[in-house]
């Protein structure tokens, strides 16, 4: 059910076509490496940790071939949707990244985001968007000594990244802080809310007079 949860929060984040701006948010204590931002009108809050490099930048553009890690807040159920998100840029055919497993060899679930074509003047060249979906407890379990993914493709191509445990502890740490505050908002909040009025209570009953004998 979580696995479920979990894709659903990715998949309206990144299949909303919302046309509010996204607001940027202070960072939080300790993890002062993490960006946060409001994402909807504030139904999702995003947190997408430090960039690193996979492979050179292609064409020394920035922005390409690296990866990162990425988490969203649902604001209103608490839920929380973790990955790892890798932009790739290379020369030649599409290798088709099509899946992902951890380094026990556990399948990830795979989050393909988009392919585009760069140039095909003088050779084909591409820019793929691409995702491995974190459980909580698999991040947590590796906050310390780091997270290895690797993703395969179609075409036999591999990918092998590792995520740093510091990177790892201060997603959690952004995560974990916004999470209590806004659980912390929403107590005060229902606290702060006046005790509905009691009830009036049932009048009683008039007493029945008493009956009387009429005097012969």
């Amino acid at each position: 059910m979580k696995n479920i949860v979990a894709a659903a929060i990715i998949g309206t984040v990144l299949g909303g076509c919302s046309l509010m701006p996204n607001e940027k948010l202070p960072t939080q204590l300790g993890a002062d490496q993490v960006e946060m931002t409001k994402e909807q009108g504030g139904k999702f809050l995003a947190f997408v940790g430090p960039k690193l490099q996979h492979t050179e930048a292609f064409l020394r553009v920035d922005d390409t071939n690296y990866f990162c890690l990425r988490s969203w807040l649902d604001t209103r159920s608490g839920e929380v949707a973790h990955q790892v998100y890798v932009e790739d840029s290379y020369y030649g055919s599409p290798y088709r990244w099509d899946g992902a497993h951890d380094a026990d060899n556990k399948t990830l679930r795979f989050i393909a985001i988009s392919r585009n074509e760069i140039s095909c003047d003088q050779g084909c060249s591409y820019a793929d968007e691409f995702a491995a979906a974190l459980p909580e407890d698999l991040l947590r379990a590796h906050r310390d000594s780091g997270l290895a993914v690797t993703f395969t493709a179609q075409t036999g191509k591999t990918l092998a990244l590792t995520v740093p445990g510091l990177f790892i502890a201060e997603e959690l740490a952004a995560v974990d802080a916004t999470r209590a505050a806004l659980a912390a908002n929403a107590k005060a909040a229902q606290a702060a809310e006046p005790a509905p009025a009691a009830a009036p209570a049932a009048a009683a009953p008039a007493p029945t007079p008493a009956a009387t004998t009429p005097p012969k």
